[in-house]
């Protein structure tokens, strides 16, 4: 294929591959082959069809259509009409391929742990090292038949990105996922470690449209009826072991299990199907996020609310919407109020230090100083901060 050789010249190749394979067996006084002639392919369009299915050890992505099935006015807007198409591969053998990757040997942890530094206080350097690690394996130990399995928690992250440059800012929704097991040094050198399993669609509206509470609701509701078909092949494995093999080349009985979903706040909120501005993971009032009487937010806390409150209620008291439910709700031992991460870039690093912190010292130089000194004192912070070393000390 990379010669571009001509049919007439893949025929010549057969046929001196044919007559050698003749002159061969005569000389050793062979039996003539069974089947054919010893030569896998009789023509030029079998070798073409050999060469076409060929894969490239990668895996592939097939597609799955979504439409609005809801209520439908007299006119239909465009976006009822409109098909979706979620692009998504294998998560379950995406992880696996991740799991026997040798590359990971001597990187992949087996079972959950406790670290602790020479003062004695506990370290938490590794997923396997925190109690939420610790409460998954008691759980699957209390089932007999899980009894020998490893943990295996799946971590994973969105995040919807606009490409503006010569792309008429085509924007793109990927899903990632990785292995917990593995060590966080092999994620960050092994390009392999975290791969994308997903690409969702983003619905387009009109301005007028988009502000509407249906096309937002079936935003929302497409959103996690897409996450829910990512992640489904993985459900049955959450509760019944699976036989993967490790990077240590051997087998193992593995129970899968969701664990942190890396997210910045505007898709927090999509996630856990919260108000915006409210707390994803508490139900504290935004104006008071340490206030008295807060609470951990849970499924079952969501679902005795939506069961005993109006909506209106729900939104103004709770900072809850009564019309999603949640892709997490259906999966064995997933809540994504307890599963969600911050995103570091978005909501420290550009979040805190550059929108918040930044600015704010800004103003405040601004405000104390003459234009002039304070924009020496800031170009001089900023010949400072260029001075630094990327991540010190890791």
């Amino acid at each position: 294929m990379r010669l571009q050789s001509s049919a007439s010249d893949i025929y010549m190749g057969l046929d001196l591959w044919r007559a050698t394979v003749i002159k061969h067996e005569s000389k050793h006084k062979s039996k003539p082959r069974s089947s054919g002639d010893g030569v896998p392919w009789s023509s030029a369009e079998q070798l073409y069809a050999t060469i076409d299915s060929v894969t490239t050890g990668d895996i592939g992505w097939k597609t799955c259509s979504f439409r609005y099935n809801g209520p439908k006015p007299p006119t239909l807007p465009q976006w009822m009409e409109n098909t979706y198409e979620l692009n998504v591969r294998d998560v379950l053998a995406v992880l696996e391929q991740q799991m026997a990757s040798t590359e990971f040997n001597g990187q992949f942890e087996y079972m959950p742990y406790e670290e602790y530094d020479h003062k004695g206080s506990r370290v938490y350097s590794h997923l396997m090292s925190v109690y939420w690690a610790n409460r998954q394996a008691d759980t699957i130990a209390k089932d007999r038949a899980t009894h020998g399995s490893i943990l295996v928690p799946v971590f994973s992250g969105s995040d919807k990105t606009t490409v503006s440059i010569a792309t008429g800012h085509q924007e793109y929704h990927p899903v990632y996922a990785s292995v917990g097991n593995i060590s966080n040094t092999a994620h960050r050198s092994h390009g392999n470690a975290v791969a994308p399993i997903a690409f969702l669609p983003i619905p387009k509206a009109s301005k007028c449209q988009r502000k509407k509470p249906d096309f937002q609701k079936f935003c929302c509701q497409l959103y996690h009826a897409c996450l829910e078909v990512v992640f489904t092949p993985l459900k049955r494995y959450m509760e019944k072991p699976k036989v993967v093999q490790c990077p240590d080349g051997h087998f193992c009985c593995a129970i899968f299990t969701l664990s942190p979903y890396i997210a910045d706040y505007p898709e927090q909120v999509w996630l856990t199907g919260i108000v915006s501005n409210w707390c994803p993971k508490w139900d504290a009032l935004p104006t008071n996020l340490d206030g008295p009487g807060r609470h951990h937010r849970t499924h079952e806390k969501t679902d005795f609310l939506i069961n005993s409150f109006d909506p209106g209620t729900l939104w103004d008291e709770f900072g809850v919407r009564h019309d999603i439910v949640l892709f997490t709700h259906g999966f064995p031992h997933a809540d994504i109020h307890e599963l969600l991460a911050p995103n570091l870039l978005h909501q420290l690093i550009k979040g805190m230090f550059k929108d918040h912190l930044v600015d704010w010292i800004a103003e405040y130089l601004h405000i104390t100083h003459v234009k002039k000194v304070a924009l020496e004192i800031i170009e001089d912070i900023d010949h400072r901060i260029s001075a630094v070393p990327p991540f010190p000390g890791l």
